[in-house]
């Protein structure tokens, strides 16, 4: 190999480990931005914003909070997509880095309803909107900086690095919930200690602000600019012409949004919740360490099924983890319900293995199912569609499943439901594994 050629792979591989480290980070703080609030929403503002509705009521009203912002996520994803093929995948997620970080801040300094009254929830909600916006924007253009950037054969591999920063984002938040439980009083945690997640978020958005700057933009829009073939109108040319990727790709992602948000959110609740209120009674801090530490099962099988979906395809890779999710939905209740802490945290480890499966080819998969000129469009509103209809009001849908039932099982009939509607929906797409992303029109269509 020349000098010259060696200089070429150097640099090629310094910034293929800059877009990795730009992805990942990126994503990492804003998911655990996103997720804090997940967190909070089971924990505290239920009693500090949604009070007057009453303890059960609060509760479902601060799952419906948590929910509403994914509303706005297509909102979020049609702006930043269209921006995003009109003007590059770079500013955009500079962009939605720093509006999350603004809300979450916000958010960590925003008056009660005992100090505000109506005001407080009333700007809760509209923080959580912006949230919303700002995540409807930001996996996209994640996804694609990654897998534009990968050696063809790597496509998986590198776009399992924005996947990761969805479990990293999440045993962040419940890293730092089981940090300050377990530091402070119940008292001191509601009164002002449920506050420093949040605005420690400030310090992680400089840091990822930072990191994103350095990265190039992506080589597959640098090519489209050059060829003058950027979309002037991405959004249009994207529903009359992909409207059934669009479809497939919203549903693809339900199963695995609507189980992640169980994890995320729903479980740790559930586990602390008084047994006369119908939970486990659990201590907060073992039930978050458990949490955090079955995420990391979350991290390793989402790493793995970007690899393993550059072997045998993104659509098997994919088939494989719903079948396992749909398998466990059930059986896991009966392990949870023990109330056995490490019983609690194998039943979440071992749902990991098929979240993960169903999480680490996404970036690629989405990635290859639209062409250059409205990828991003594509890729950003099929994630925010599938969010409403998986993740959204999965914590409030589980309560409600579970408050009528009386039975906790009855949830994993409805993860199980869902999982079987995702595993049909991926089913659907021809194997796409290996297209150009460079050009303008992607055969990859149902068969």
């Amino acid at each position: 190999m020349t000098a010259t050629a060696q200089a070429s792979t150097s640099s090629r591989r310094i910034e293929e480990r800059r877009v990795l480290a730009g992805t990942v980070v990126g994503t990492t703080i804003e998911w655990y931005d996103f997720f804090i609030y997940a967190q909070a929403a089971g924990a505290v503002f239920a009693t500090l914003y949604f009070a007057p509705a009453g303890e059960t009521v609060g509760q479902v009203v601060s799952w419906a909070s948590l929910g509403i912002s994914f509303l706005f996520r297509p909102l979020g994803a049609i702006v930043a997509g269209h921006l995003g093929d009109r003007l590059g995948r770079k500013r955009m997620l500079v962009l939605t880095l720093i509006m999350m970080g603004v809300a979450t801040a916000l958010i960590g300094v925003l008056p009660t309803y005992a100090q505000i009254g109506i005001a407080a929830p009333v700007l809760l909600i509209l923080l959580r909107v912006l949230q919303g916006f700002s995540a409807g924007g930001e996996w996209g253009g994640a996804a694609l900086m990654s897998v534009e950037h990968a050696p063809k054969g790597k496509r998986g591999f590198f776009g399992a690095y924005p996947q990761i920063g969805v479990p990293l984002g999440m045993i962040l938040a419940t890293a730092s919930m089981w940090v300050i439980t377990t530091v402070l009083t119940e008292e001191q945690f509601l009164t002002w200690g449920w506050r420093i997640p949040f605005l420690l978020s400030i310090l992680l958005i400089v840091v990822g602000y930072f990191i994103r700057r350095t990265v190039e933009e992506s080589p597959v829009f640098k090519e489209l600019q050059e060829r003058k073939g950027e979309s002037q109108a991405p959004i249009k040319i994207l529903f009359s012409k992909h409207t059934r990727e669009v479809i497939l790709a919203a549903l693809i992602f339900i199963a695995n949004n609507a189980a992640g948000y169980l994890l995320i959110a729903f479980f740790s609740t559930y586990a602390t919740r008084p047994v006369e209120a119908g939970g486990l009674g659990l201590e907060r801090p073992p039930v978050l360490l458990a949490t955090t530490l079955a995420s990391f099962g979350w991290l390793f099988f989402t790493l793995y099924g970007g690899i393993l979906s550059d072997r045998i395809g993104r659509v098997r890779t994919f088939q494989i983890g719903y079948v396992l999710l749909g398998l466990w939905a059930i059986p896991m209740w009966f392990m949870i319900d023990t109330g056995n802490i490490v019983m609690y945290f194998a039943a979440l480890f071992i749902m990991t293995i098929g979240l993960g499966l169903s999480y680490g080819p996404q970036a690629a998969l989405y990635s290859e199912m639209f062409p250059a000129d409205v990828r991003y469009s594509g890729v950003s509103i099929g994630y925010a569609i599938g969010a409403i209809f998986g993740g959204a009001f999965a914590p409030m849908i589980a309560d409600l499943v579970f408050g009528a039932t009386g039975a906790s099982w009855t949830i994993g009939a409805y993860i199980l439901v869902v999982t079987i509607i995702s595993l049909v929906a991926v089913s659907l797409v021809k194997e796409p594994k290996g297209v150009d992303l460079t050009t303008q029109t992607t055969d990859v269509v149902t068969p």
